[in-house]
């Protein structure tokens, strides 16, 4: 069972991708979406969200895309959870039930396990991600470029 939304996962995963690509040019939204296989208005909410809130830096042009806004190790997964989560609120999900038990009860034990989830995303950095990454081999790493002629 899997506690955290679709565009949390998303999320987290764009942001890893992106902080492993980004380098020499940002990360268009198009190229993140086919190496996740996804549309590319999929995610633009999320990055837009992402930019908002200082952890990705948008840049214009025919070049443009996405890029880190803070250096890896000052970005933790439970960040990024966050942001998704507020961008999934501001959308106008589902409403959340209105009764003295939801509220008295439910709503502080979901409160509780939520942040006491939340706090060991905060132990994972973007860095920690990207040398996960890295060491599984997921990651095909550019050759580097040689400008000789």
């Amino acid at each position: 069972m899997n506690f955290l939304s679709r565009r949390s996962l998303l999320a987290i995963a764009a942001v890893t991708d992106i902080a492993l690509h980004a380098r020499p040019m940002p990360v268009s939204a198009k190229a993140l979406a086919a190496r996740h296989n996804l549309p590319p208005r999929y995610l633009e909410p999320v990055l837009q969200a992402l930019v908002r809130q200082g952890v990705l830096k948008g840049v214009r042009g025919p070049r443009g895309g996405y890029e880190l806004a803070r250096e890896r190790r000052r970005v933790t997964a439970g960040d990024i959870v966050r942001i998704a989560m507020s961008a999934l609120e501001e959308d106008g999900s589902s409403p959340l039930p209105e009764s003295r038990l939801a509220e008295a009860v439910v709503s502080p034990l979901v409160q509780h396990g939520t942040e006491a989830f939340l706090a060991e995303l905060d132990k994972v950095t973007v860095e920690d991600l990207c040398q996960k990454a890295q060491a599984e081999g997921v990651v095909e790493t550019a050759s580097p470029i040689d400008f000789t002629i």
